[in-house]
């Protein structure tokens, strides 16, 4: 194979490619940080134990959060801590793709030894995706983005992926 068609070849507009054993390693590291909204929303779907902790501000908190999270707000968590089950890993998410609250919280909440993955989207893919919602008011119901989401019948549905 010439240097111009190997898969690590630079010339490309993509730039260039990990050799794929290396590729394998870093996505396998990635999935052990981080998850997404769906994977979220079916491992609580099939009841397993996690903290789910929505590190907003109480105003964004009280405009929308996923239903089944609780309100720890970043600035807080390192004193509230002892209120998490050690045990128990913890997954934790911000506003969405262009905010890094979540990724901070992650890295203290690593930083002081706990098991903890990012939901990437935050609540923005969340609520995008149709998952449950609830405000300061109650329950917030909101229809799936089908750019976000697979629509079958008018419903989301698991995209498989």
């Amino acid at each position: 194979m010439t240097a111009a068609s190997s898969p690590t070849a630079t010339s490309s507009a993509l730039g260039g490619f990990a050799e794929p054993a290396e590729a394998a390693e870093h996505f396998a590291r990635r999935l052990t940080h981080e998850t997404d909204p769906s994977d979220v929303a079916a491992a609580l779907e099939a009841g397993e134990r996690f903290h789910f902790i929505d590190v907003r501000s109480r105003e964004a908190w009280d405009q929308g959060h996923a239903a089944a999270a609780t309100h720890v707000p970043r600035a807080e968590l390192a004193g509230r801590l002892a209120e998490l089950d050690e045990g128990i890993p913890i997954v934790v998410y911000c506003w969405g793709p262009a905010c890094n609250g979540g990724t901070k919280a992650a890295q203290l909440l690593a930083s002081l030894g706990r098991p903890v993955k990012e939901m990437l989207g935050g609540f923005e893919y969340w609520a995008r995706e149709g998952l449950p919602v609830e405000g300061a008011n109650g329950p917030i119901r909101r229809t799936a983005d089908p750019l976000t989401a697979p629509i079958v019948g008018g419903a989301a549905i698991s995209c498989d992926c």
